[in-house]
């Protein structure tokens, strides 16, 4: 009988999971269905194997790390019997990313004091920021829902960073739900990028801390969609979750769920993708996996659209319900930066003290 994946093991494969479904993805973000076919044959790209040098992550996984790197900065103050903004402290490690990308907030904004993810040099690259995060952050001024810096955008920046608010422990979801969402309004506005932050906090939570199997894991983020009176958001993950049972072409996934570039999108096409991908390892949520895995990231990357965020968002679930013995050892030893995801993973469970 399989043992479940500890604690340790979900938060290290979660954003293990995330940050290689994100490099394979960032591998072909910039092509489309028809030029990934032609360059790595039908069935698109499947395995870092195929591709030249280590596999790099994108600001996907660089803001997910310093969303981790917020989210302990918080803790570390109220462990210290001193009560934090969650936001503030979010705020605050964004901007720490900002100055990684070589961008230089107004001095309206505040000068954070530097912390040891900001000497990796790893997390120094520019790969493909998102123009609102960018705009958000260099604005000065800190978004909130009631008062967002861009209204309407509406893009997958705030739901490929979300993953973490689902990891922290001793919380229930309605908490984990809070933070993803106002973490997202200090780049985002739109109801659908919100919300659809919301849901993949709860579907994490859901698998991390409730130990509900994938498909019930699924249902709380249809059903906190639904409650969120976001028509699109909702319509999305039910189409999602039906297309699952027909396993369709990436044809037909992406002319019914769309490319991913908006946030109900790329949330939609990660659900499709662990679902439509779970008949192929016969399911379940204890050891093994590895199937599952890498089934899930090729139908998440291989279509025409933001694929780096499909992949880590479909890599972050996985490596949430299996753990980090769930991914591929071969994919994990060429990933670019490994060390500086684990040693994150390790932060977030030591300053919690979940085991």
């Amino acid at each position: 009988m399989s043992t479940l994946p500890t604690f340790s093991d979900r938060v290290h494969g979660c954003l293990l999971g995330g940050a290689l479904g994100d490099a394979l993805g960032y591998a072909v973000e910039t092509l489309d269905l028809r030029a990934i076919r032609a360059a790595y044959g039908p069935d698109g790209v499947t395995s870092p194997a195929v591709l030249p040098g280590a596999l790099q992550f994108s600001d996907d996984t660089q803001l997910t790390l310093y969303t981790v790197d917020g989210l302990v900065d918080a803790i570390q103050w109220a462990n210290d019997g001193v009560a934090a903004d969650e936001a503030a402290c979010l705020w605050l490690a964004y901007l720490r990313w900002l100055a990684t990308q070589g961008e230089t907030p107004p001095s309206s904004a505040p000068a954070p004091p530097p912390r040891w993810i900001d000497s990796q040099e790893v997390l120094h690259q520019r790969r493909g920021p998102g123009a609102a995060c960018l705009s958000a952050l260099l604005s000065g001024d800190m978004g909130t829902q009631s008062r967002p810096i861009n209204p309407e955008a509406k893009g997958s920046g705030t739901v490929m960073r979300s993953a973490p608010f689902g990891l922290v422990p001793h919380i229930p979801a309605e908490v984990a739900d809070r933070l993803a969402m106002n973490a997202a309004a200090l780049t985002h506005g739109h109801p659908a990028a919100l919300h659809g932050a919301a849901v993949v906090a709860v579907l994490i939570h859901a698998i991390v801390r409730d130990g509900l199997s994938l498909r019930e894991a699924v249902a709380a983020g249809v059903a906190r969609a639904h409650a969120a009176n976001v028509p699109e958001l909702a319509r999305l993950l039910d189409a999602a979750v039906e297309l699952a049972d027909d396993d369709v072409s990436p044809e037909r996934m992406t002319a019914i769920l769309g490319g991913g570039w908006t946030a109900d999108e790329a949330v939609a096409i990660a659900v499709y993708a662990v679902l439509a991908s779970q008949t192929d390892a016969g399911g379940g949520g204890g050891g093994g996996g590895e199937h599952h895995f890498t089934s899930a990231i090729a139908r998440a990357v291989n279509h025409d659209g933001d694929s780096d965020t499909t992949g880590a968002i479909t890599g972050n679930i996985l490596g949430a319900l299996y753990g980090v013995q769930g991914l591929p050892a071969a994919w994990t030893a060429r990933l670019e930066g490994a060390d500086v995801v684990n040693a994150m993973a390790r932060l977030l469970v030591e300053i919690t003290s979940a085991e």
